[in-house]
């Protein structure tokens, strides 16, 4: 008798990644996203605005904050900063019980503008079944408001 060993998630499984190109320099995208002024304009889906109590931009800070959904609802998040490479990687680890994942931000050079790649890797593959549908459109409002922020 043979046994195999149980399938191990591929980070496919676990994983949503949004890409957009966005017409504006790496340093002034990287600015969008480490500035906390200009972060807490645009972070989040459409309709959504932020209260933040704490943003520390390094590695380790933390990112304290309230979002403030359309219908009235308040979404506390606490997230922390693991890495932070000007002007291409932001590595954020979101530690709300609600949602356990890693987003990893990588900004790469494209003539004039940035490739931006947005990936999301939930910690367990339900989750990531469970979240998919409703978090890769949030994802992409997320990406509207950040271009409509550069313009």
């Amino acid at each position: 008798m043979t046994t195999s060993a149980p399938h191990a998630p591929s980070p496919a499984d676990r994983e949503i990644v949004n890409e957009r190109l966005i017409q504006a320099p790496r340093e002034r995208v990287f600015q969008a996203f480490t500035n906390p002024h200009v972060l807490a304009r645009w972070w989040g889906p459409k309709g959504f605005t932020n209260t933040f109590e704490e943003c520390d931009v390094r590695p380790g800070g933390s990112w304290r904050f309230t979002m403030h959904g359309p219908q009235g609802m308040d979404l506390r998040n606490h997230n922390v900063f693991l890495e932070v490479q000007a002007p291409e990687r932001i590595v954020i680890q979101h530690l709300q019980p609600v949602h356990d994942f890693t987003l990893t931000v990588t900004l790469a050079e494209q003539g004039k503008a940035t490739r931006l790649t947005w990936r999301m890797r939930f910690a367990t593959a339900e989750e990531h079944e469970r979240m998919k549908d409703f978090i890769h459109g949030a994802n992409e409002q997320n990406l509207d408001r950040l271009e409509a922020q550069l313009i």
